[in-house]
């Protein structure tokens, strides 16, 4: 197919705007599945997906699309994530693309991860179509976000397309526009192969399957080809495009988007962002690649059998093939054992991690408390970063301590403003701005302690708004901190897994909650456990698991108290050296308690 029959686009939006379900009513138009076999959310192809209603991974296909001119065109669409913590697919994803859709919810209009997405898709001069999408809906206020789009984007109404995906009310007109205004790819297919992998994934029977985008030079099966950034080098067995399933081709040509089988087996040959060039004559130089991903958030992984460590590098390294967002280094734990210190972008990408783990790879793992990466001085005049409990020094060493702050834009009713504000400041926010969209909405800016926003500030947010405040963040700088190491103490034994790093003043409160919910859910031994936390050698919470309790002088029938006495004693004195030697189990239920947020 000529290039100029050729658009490659993506669907950028924030999250629960119906990006997927516009993605099911172009593959519907394009006839790639049979009612038959039609189920909704086609694109999300991983059960964890279905179950939450978000797309976590980045997917494209192929549609074929005949035009009201009469010619056949090929669609390459990329249907992406709506998360903050899933930024990274969406920049990876547009990487590949000419053009975007950027779709609005006509009862939510325009939020914060839409601007994000916004910004992202204009650093690679994208062409941008802004889509008014579930206009069906009772609810719906288009003249509302038209004004929002004209005032908060700077895109004129006569750009608007408006559509209903769950109806198909406008997808044909839409379709037309894609066509006309968004650019073919540029590129010559008799220059030297230049090409980038923008995804990849692993194939137990035939290796890794990389997302290619071809930017110059024609890529054919058979052809030796290399890998810049290693400089490994391996025949092409399979190439083919994207349908819902794959379909092979002989050659991708500049401006296609399909994929590459080679028979890798070492995944770590493969790097998402690396170029692929041809061995006999290659480019001269490398594609730009991704910018490197910056973890925000740090957690442990431990197989809750130390006999899984295997299964689960294995398991790490096939899913760090399909999330390049995951980083991870061996890491050893004196309660838990071996392990890997992980670094996630956010809460929700830690929680995606650890149930992909559980679900593909059939591990039972447990994960330490999520920490953030602070500064710290020492007083030898050292600087170095911690993020983990585990690396903190001795606090007579420390001088000074940064903790990361970030830029959080929230955007909600102005019904809910009060509300919003006394969360924020809860969590030592600085108010940095406040812009009223209209006279229903409002965009307020908050410079806040990244750590506060870890464990249930976004769960909050949506309580205190009933659902229609929208947050996004990016990281601003770090400032100075008055840091404590929190240690849980079980039966006078530190349990390292449970140690966290805090704000001073929040340390105390936080042990208390955790000792409560640890109290709860390790079960009773033969003798008292006392469940502690201490910040240094001073404790500040406690909580106690009472012994099991055996009646010893039942037999005892009649006769002088001493008798009853001494058996007591004796039950005591056993129950004392029990102690000493017992070691306390704790279920994996009660380290994933002590990670959640407070109590409700």
């Amino acid at each position: 197919m000529t290039r100029s029959l050729i658009r490659n686009f993506c669907i950028i939006a924030h999250i629960d705007h119906g990006k997927s379900t516009l993605a099911d009513r172009f593959i519907q138009r394009a006839k790639l599945v049979t009612d038959r076999d039609w189920q909704d959310q086609v694109l999300d192809s991983m059960d964890i997906e279905r179950e939450r209603g978000i797309t976590i991974k980045s997917q494209a296909v192929s549609l074929p699309y005949e035009a009201r001119d009469g010619k056949l065109y090929e669609l390459n669409l990329v249907d992406t994530p709506g998360h903050v913590d899933f930024t990274y697919e969406v920049s990876r994803a547009i990487s590949s693309c000419e053009g975007a859709l950027l779709l609005v919810d006509a009862t939510q209009g325009v939020e914060a991860q839409t601007l994000s997405n916004m910004y992202l898709a204009l650093e690679h001069d994208l062409e941008i179509i802004p889509v008014i999408n579930k206009i069906d809906l009772p609810g719906a206020d288009i003249a509302g976000v038209i004004h929002q789009i004209e005032n908060e984007l700077g895109i004129d109404e006569d750009q608007i397309v408006q559509v209903s995906a769950k109806e198909g009310l406008g997808v044909d007109d839409l379709l037309e526009t894609i066509v006309a205004r968004i650019p073919p790819p540029t590129g010559d297919p008799d220059a030297p192969l230049k090409s980038i992998i923008f995804d990849s994934n692993y194939d137990p029977y035939r290796g890794v399957i990389m997302h290619i985008r071809v930017f110059d030079g024609t890529l054919q099966v058979n052809e030796a080809i290399r890998m810049w950034s290693n400089e490994s080098e391996y025949d092409v067995e399979e190439l083919g495009k994207f349908r819902v399933g794959l379909e092979k081709a002989q050659k991708l040509y500049a401006g296609d988007v399909g994929y590459l089988f080679a028979g890798i087996k070492n995944i770590s040959d493969v790097r998402v962002g690396d170029t692929i060039t041809s061995r006999k004559r290659p480019c001269e130089t490398p594609m730009p690649g991704f910018r490197p991903v910056k973890p925000v958030v740090f957690s442990s992984i431990f197989p809750v059998d130390a006999n899984e460590y295997e299964e689960l590098i294995k398991g790490m390294e096939k899913l760090t093939l399909n999330d390049a967002s995951l980083t991870y280094e061996k890491d050893n734990s004196a309660a838990l054992g071996f392990g890997f210190k992980c670094g996630f972008l956010g809460l929700l990408h830690l929680e995606v991690v650890q149930e992909r783990l559980e679900r593909e790879f059939d591990l039972n793992i447990v994960l330490t408390a999520p920490s953030v990466r602070y500064r710290l001085k020492l007083k030898n005049g050292t600087d170095i970063m911690v993020e983990s409990p585990h690396d903190f020094p001795d606090p007579g060493t420390i001088d000074a301590a940064w903790e990361p702050y970030i830029k959080a834009s929230i955007m909600t009713p102005t019904v809910y403003l009060g509300n919003v504000m006394s969360l924020c400041v809860e969590k030592r926010g600085i108010q940095t701005g406040m812009h009223y969209l209209d006279e229903r909405r409002v965009e307020i800016t908050y410079e806040m302690p990244l750590a506060e926003v870890l464990y249930d500030f976004y769960d909050k947010l949506k309580s205190c708004s009933r659902g229609y405040a929208s947050f996004d963040y990016d990281l601003a700088d770090y400032r100075e901190t008055q840091l404590a190491k929190l240690d849980i103490l079980v039966n006078g034994k530190p349990v390292d897994a449970l140690s966290q790093l805090l704000y001073r003043e929040h340390a105390a409160s936080r042990g208390r909650i955790i000792c409560r919910k640890l109290r709860d859910e390790i079960p009773r031994h033969q003798f008292k456990i006392p469940i502690q936390g201490a910040i240094g050698g001073t404790i500040v919470a406690r909580e106690t698991i009472p012994a099991l309790r055996k009646d010893v002088t039942a037999k005892c029938y009649g006769g002088d108290i001493t008798r009853k006495r001494k058996l007591l004693e004796k039950q005591k004195e056993g129950k004392k050296r029990m102690k000493m030697v017992g070691n306390v189990e704790l279920p994996q239920s009660a380290f994933l308690s002590a990670l959640k947020g407070e109590e409700s």
